[in-house]
């Protein structure tokens, strides 16, 4: 890696910016083409996603959660309430 920041040291910074633009440019198109390729699986990845950002905030941000040592049961508790919460809504919404 130190090559490449070596390579583009002796240039002018306009004709750096240039290049990281085009490297930029490149790496969004290669993960735009990664997502229509993968698109069938990408609901499945969203809702993962979600479900783990949902047991950090339960694990580390309430920390409420972790008195009296009963951390995995408040934990479980927390995502079994919030699937039951999301079932109801879907049912009634």
């Amino acid at each position: 890696m130190n090559y490449v920041i070596d390579f583009l040291k002796n240039f002018n910074p306009v004709i750096q910016a240039l290049f990281a633009t085009c490297f930029t440019w490149f790496i969004t198109a290669l993960g735009a083409a990664v997502v229509i390729i993968v698109q069938p699986l990408l609901p499945y990845a969203l809702g993962f996603a979600a479900g783990a950002m949902i047991f950090v905030v339960v694990e580390d941000v309430i920390p409420e959660s972790q008195s009296n040592g009963n951390v995995d049961i408040a934990t479980m508790g927390a995502m079994v309430g919030f699937a039951l919460m999301m079932v109801l809504d879907v049912a009634f919404g």
